[in-house]
């Protein structure tokens, strides 16, 4: 399983998250992951919907195409990010090691 991984037009993210940090950061791989830190609390979907804002910000696009396909209620996510107008450096990063 990779970290990151582009489908068509989509990014698929296999995220590690690290509530209640200190600030909203990409932090790198972790493991098969990407982890990702965020200022939410893991309480009543707070979290989900802080890492939605945070990735809708990230990649420029709306929060209604942020979808989390797994993990709703754990720190291992994996998120589809659909049409990324922008994709931040350390992904692309990612994404051109991959490649190679």
């Amino acid at each position: 399983m990779l970290p990151v991984s582009m489908q068509q037009d989509s990014l698929l993210l296999n995220l590690y998250i690290q509530p209640k940090a200190s600030r909203d950061k990409i932090i790198g791989v972790h493991g098969n992951e990407l982890k990702i830190a965020i200022t939410a609390p893991p309480v009543d979907g707070k979290a989900n919907a802080h890492l939605t804002k945070f990735l809708s910000k990230a990649f420029k696009v709306p929060k209604g195409d942020i979808i989390i396909h797994k993990g709703e209620l754990g720190r291992h996510k994996q998120v589809e990010i659909l049409t990324p107008r922008v994709i931040p450096e350390q992904i692309a990063d990612l994404l051109d090691t991959r490649s190679c």
